[in-house]
């Protein structure tokens, strides 16, 4: 490869050239979808881990897929790859992102019905202000995201991704969209399931202590309502913890069945 003036010849430079070229595409997707995802797009992952990881990946998955043309890797063609490249991987971790929050949005409902909205720190995952429950829902969720390897699930169908959005090509903008529309359906859903059993226990626990209180007006709706209401919740979440953790494995479910519905169903066609 190196000639007698030690150098290399201007072809293999470009081949060269074109091939790091087609590591950084290939490690958009990749990339964009470990910046935007929940799990590995979180402070606690740093942001040189992940560069190196979507490198890695990219070197990896280019060795698999069929090269595009040299036409479409110069001018204004290279900038739309490199941003529709990004739009899909932005895209999976966004849908990622959206389901998970309908455990964060039923743990803020709970929190807030029974009175522990108070006790919140900072969510070491986005740095804001969350309620403990929705924290603790977010960690358990995590815990069985990766204890059913949906991670390597989601891993591969990127991967497989490539065989419906390949380099240089176009892809079709309206199933993103949709996908993201369908990720919304499925934040609020899910959040309804898990957060309406537990609730509306808590109401009939709320109305019992009215009952209560009205018949004995000496005790203090504060003093004895409040703790009440408190130990209820407690209990409620203890023995909801096998009902939360089915509900938390129905919600992967379509978190999957989503992902292949817009990554891989004109593969199979």
């Amino acid at each position: 490869m190196v000639n007698e003036l030690g150098a290399l010849p201007g072809l293999e430079l470009q081949e060269l050239f074109t091939f790091l070229v087609l590591i950084l595409i290939a490690s958009l997707r990749v990339g964009a979808f470990l910046i935007s995802a929940p799990f590995f797009g979180g402070r606690m992952v740093p942001l040189q881990i992940r560069i190196v990881f979507s490198f890695c990946l990219g070197f990896w998955i280019l060795g698999t897929l069929q090269f595009p043309q040299q036409s479409v890797l110069v001018g204004p063609k290279l900038i739309l790859i490199v941003m529709q490249e990004i739009f899909i991987g932005l895209t999976v971790g966004l849908v990622l992102n959206i389901c998970f929050a309908a455990v964060s949005l039923a743990g803020e409902k709970i929190a807030a019905t029974s009175g522990l909205a108070f006790a919140s720190q900072v969510d070491p995952t986005g740095g804001g202000q969350s309620p403990v429950i929705s924290q603790i829902f977010m960690l358990f969720l995590i815990v069985v995201f990766f204890s059913v390897n949906g991670h390597l699930i989601v891993l591969g169908l990127i991967y497989k991704s490539f065989a419906l959005y390949p380099l240089g090509q176009l892809v079709n903008y309206g199933d993103l969209i949709a996908a993201g529309l369908s990720a919304s359906d499925i934040l609020f859903r899910s959040a309804a399931i898990i957060v309406l059993p537990i609730v509306i226990v808590l109401l009939f626990v709320n109305i019992a202590i009215g009952f209560i209180t009205k018949s004995a007006p000496q005790l203090n709706l504060f003093s004895f309502g409040f703790p009440m209401t408190l130990i209820g919740a407690f209990l409620i979440l203890f023995y909801s913890v096998d009902a939360i953790s089915f509900a938390f494995k129905d919600l992967i479910q379509l978190i999957i069945d989503l992902l292949m519905s817009f990554l891989l169903e004109k593969t199979d066609g």
